[in-house]
């Protein structure tokens, strides 16, 4: 009978994976760290590469802890929310990298659309302000600056999504 559970956390920096007792105490932990920050302002993530971090940092953790896959009860993965991955839905393929959620390479955009109706101009269909943290104005971003990307999303060729381990899109 599985006695453990474990949250995998893909953070903006690492991954790690917690195996957790089902008593709730914490036996193992392991982490891999990453960073795509190449400059204030600019965050990024190469949603394939990502998830190779995924199997060393789980076999880490049962290893760590001397449990095995058939120990595991549960498992909960976390996930960075607003970063936003555009990719091919005929091949998979991003057509370029995640933006993270604290890339601010939008400001100009949410400062245009402030303009033409305040920061609450969207929150009625949205339900948030206008924010370079969401990922609307990371959207756009990409089909206006990616050669070939509007033109793709025109034909309905592309999907959208914020990024979680093991997505279509990443």
């Amino acid at each position: 009978m599985p006695h453990y559970s474990a949250a995998i956390d893909q953070g903006t920096t690492s991954t790690r994976l917690w195996s957790l007792t089902t008593a709730g105490g914490s036996c193992a932990l392991t982490a891999r760290a990453r960073s795509d920050l190449p400059q204030a302002g600019l965050g990024r993530a190469r949603p394939h590469a990502n998830l190779g971090a995924h199997p060393p940092v789980i076999q880490g953790a049962f290893a760590k802890a001397k449990i095995a896959r058939r120990d595991i009860a549960a498992v909960g993965v976390t996930n960075q929310r607003e970063t936003t991955v555009v990719w091919d839905r005929r091949t998979g393929q991003p057509v370029y990298n995640a933006i993270v959620w604290q890339d601010t390479r939008t400001a100009e955009i949410c400062a245009e659309l402030e303009k033409e109706g305040g920061q609450d101009r969207l929150r009625a269909q949205t339900g948030l302000p206008l924010a370079t943290y969401f990922s609307g104005p990371k959207i756009k971003w990409i089909l206006d600056n990616v050669n070939g990307a509007r033109v793709a999303a025109e034909r309905d060729n592309l999907l959208s999504a914020t990024w979680t381990p093991g997505s279509s899109g990443g």
